[in-house]
């Protein structure tokens, strides 16, 4: 399935970040990035997958209720291990079910609303929801100015690939 394929290589690419990154660097709060370092973005990514596995199992996927896990955001030996067991259970659920999406959007009312989704459509949100947060954590290892190699493409959405290739 091309979304797993998808998501995958993403996580792969993190992984290539994270393989780079001291611990002073990947804890680091950086301006550019208001304060919040580049662990929390790669843990805030991880923490959506993790979500998705979470609600696989209880057919019911709510990412409000993330565990915002310091441990992930300030060690990245934690983030590889993360990641990885997120790319065995992709490995492992290759077909799409129904899910319903908990969520509140409001600012100041409680519960939540039931909306009907499916596995398929939560993994394309997750792969969308990855490409915006390395596209910030790019920044913020441009800031760092250590010379961090980023994959080619890394925080870009493949349409805009396929349009700059035939442009």
């Amino acid at each position: 399935m091309d979304l797993h394929i998808s998501a995958k290589n993403l996580l792969t690419q993190l992984d290539d970040v994270i393989h780079q990154l001291d611990d002073v660097a990947f804890k680091k709060p950086l301006d550019v990035l208001s304060q919040s370092s580049i662990g929390q973005h790669i843990r805030h990514t991880l923490e959506f997958f993790l979500c998705l596995m979470d609600g696989a199992h209880l057919s019911a996927i709510n990412y409000d209720d993330r565990k915002h896990d310091k441990e992930i955001e300030n060690d990245p030996s934690l983030a590889l291990r993360v990641s990885n067991s997120i790319q065995v259970f992709l490995d492992k659920h290759q077909e799409d079910f129904p899910l319903d999406l908990l969520a509140n959007y409001t600012l100041d009312e409680e519960g939540t609303e039931k909306i009907p989704s499916s596995f398929y459509r939560e993994l394309a949100y997750n792969i969308e929801h990855a490409i915006h947060h390395m596209a910030l954590i790019k920044i913020g290892t441009r800031a760092l100015d250590t010379g961090i190699k980023l994959p080619p493409h890394f925080g870009v959405a493949s349409s805009t690939v396929r349009y700059q290739s035939q442009s």
